[in-house]
């Protein structure tokens, strides 16, 4: 009788093949160093809504002349950021003039409005990842976002309609716990105190935890209008780390991915699935004296 062996087996028993392999020939796995992010600048587009910080106070600044300077001793080969994919050929135009040293008179010139130029000058794009990649010397900064809808307000308007009282008050807890949360960091820690606590195990936890927990069971019996919103967050990220994937060259053995923390929270499991990458935390490489 010919066996059959399911898609899920053959693939396991080729990721371990070829895990053990890599181990046998002494391949080294590359790094990944993780920054999950807050907006610097605050659009106030999530729905947790969260006060301003400002990220261009002296104190601040010079905490970003020290992550990234330890940025640069990681020596990437690759930084990547949360800036759609269509729009490179504009990332690549800013990051010229920010090399050049024209980027923020270029800003104030081209954008009349405060709330516009606010977004460009603030942004951790500029702040965090331009100044990295100028810094490693890097000629490009690489955008792997790919935006996908997450039609919030239907799942909440089938919750409503299936009369699903715990799960409604399951996400405005959730959502009313992380807004104190967010709010009294900012008010009272550093940036660099508030990204390590953004990438702590137990933040990309409660990040990636609403999905499934509450907004999966999201309608009722035959409506799933929850776990679709779930499958196109999932989706979006999937689509967010094969662009990394597709953009990582074989003499690329370092790479930085800048990117809002619920991303970092899917990603980081992303990459433990995959094998051939090593994750580095932001904490290790702050930590590291410098050389």
């Amino acid at each position: 009788m010919k066996k059959t062996y399911p898609l899920l087996a053959i693939l396991t028993i080729s990721h371990l093949l070829l895990t053990t392999y890599a181990i046998a020939q002494g391949i080294k796995k590359k790094q990944l160093l993780l920054i999950g992010t807050f907006h610097f600048n605050n659009p106030n587009a999530d729905a947790v809504k969260t006060i301003d910080f400002d990220v261009t106070t002296p104190t601040v600044q010079k905490e970003l002349e020290q992550i990234t300077d330890r940025i640069k001793e990681f020596a990437p080969h690759q930084i990547f950021v949360e800036w759609s994919h269509d729009k490179q050929s504009q990332l690549d135009s800013l990051y010229h003039l920010y090399q050049q040293g024209q980027y923020e008179a270029y800003i104030n010139q081209k954008y009349k409005s405060q709330e516009k130029r606010m977004s460009y000058l603030r942004d951790e794009v500029s702040q965090l990842a331009f100044r990295a990649a100028h810094k490693a010397g890097l000629p490009q900064v690489k955008a792997i976002d790919y935006f996908l809808p997450m039609p919030y307000d239907t799942v909440m308007n089938a919750i409503k309609v299936a009369k699903q009282t715990e799960v409604m008050n399951e996400i405005n807890s959730f959502i009313s716990t992380m807004e104190k949360e967010a709010n009294k960091k900012r008010k009272t820690m550093s940036l660099t105190n508030i990204l390590l606590d953004l990438n702590t195990p137990i933040s990309r936890q409660q990040n990636r935890s609403i999905y499934l927990t509450t907004l999966n069971r999201a309608g009722s019996i035959d409506n799933f209008a929850g776990a679709f919103s779930v499958a196109a967050w999932y989706q979006r990220n999937l689509y967010m780390y094969a662009l990394m994937q597709k953009q990582m060259q074989a003499k690329d053995q370092k790479a930085v991915l800048i990117l809002g923390a619920g991303h970092i929270a899917m990603i980081k499991k992303f990459i433990e699935d995959d094998g051939r990458y090593e994750v580095v935390e932001l904490k290790d490489v702050l930590n590291k004296t410098s050389k």
